[in-house]
């Protein structure tokens, strides 16, 4: 019996994210709508609404439900707003952000992901995404500056060049920390001032690149 994705998508919001705090009623709609299962394998669809990660090939993963939508709402997004991602991977996490700011840039190091993530975009008709193959690390200056900045992979530390290129006032949310373990951190800055904040303990893939892992 085929799966009801709609179904699915509605409890994850029910039973994952409205529990543990997402309260954002812009980022649950846009949880709900967005189809998740598009983004993985085919064989991997019937998981794709699952409190888990999941592979996505190239040694990569798409992040658990849960984390996409918290750290889409430590961005506090409004629909003027330009956002930089770090680390497009499969796209999932680009186009919840796709419907919830003006435009998105994202660079992702791995040509056969980005790839497979814009034929989805299009497919999707997620139109206001711009995408690059890249060191993912030094971000993307030719846009600058970002009203928001999203890091998917884990670098040692905060990497310089997405502190330059982050607007003021601006927010970036991103795992720091060790190859096994990370805190995800909010950075809000602010006339000037940098604030940083941590909000969860995580496990993301590492941030390859000049300014993260080499």
């Amino acid at each position: 019996m085929p799966t009801n994705y709609a179904t699915a998508r509605g409890r994850m919001v029910r039973e994952q994210l409205i529990p543990r705090g997402i309260s954002d009623s812009e980022v649950l709609k846009v949880m709900e709508i967005v189809p998740r299962h598009l983004f993985v394998e085919d064989a991997l669809q019937g998981q794709a609404y699952g409190d888990f990660c999941l592979p996505i090939g190239e040694g990569q993963t798409i992040s658990q439900p849960y984390i996409v939508a918290l750290m889409t709402q430590s961005l506090a997004l409004g629909p003027e707003m330009s956002v930089l991602e770090i680390g497009t991977g499969c796209g999932y996490q680009t186009a919840v952000l796709s419907l919830l700011c003006g435009k998105v840039y994202t660079v992702e190091r791995l040509k056969p992901l980005l790839i497979k993530a814009r034929r989805n975009f299009d497919r999707l008709h997620y139109l206001n995404i711009v995408c690059k193959v890249d060191d993912g690390s030094m971000g993307w200056q030719a846009n600058a500056p970002y009203d928001a900045i999203i890091v998917t992979a884990a670098g040692p530390t905060v990497p310089e060049a997405l502190l330059l290129q982050l607007a003021d006032p601006g927010v970036m949310v991103l795992p720091v920390g060790d190859r096994q373990s990370q805190e995800l951190v909010v950075i809000n800055k602010c006339e000037g001032q940098v604030k940083k904040t941590t909000i969860e303990l995580v496990r993301f893939v590492p941030l390859i690149g000049a300014q993260g892992w080499s």
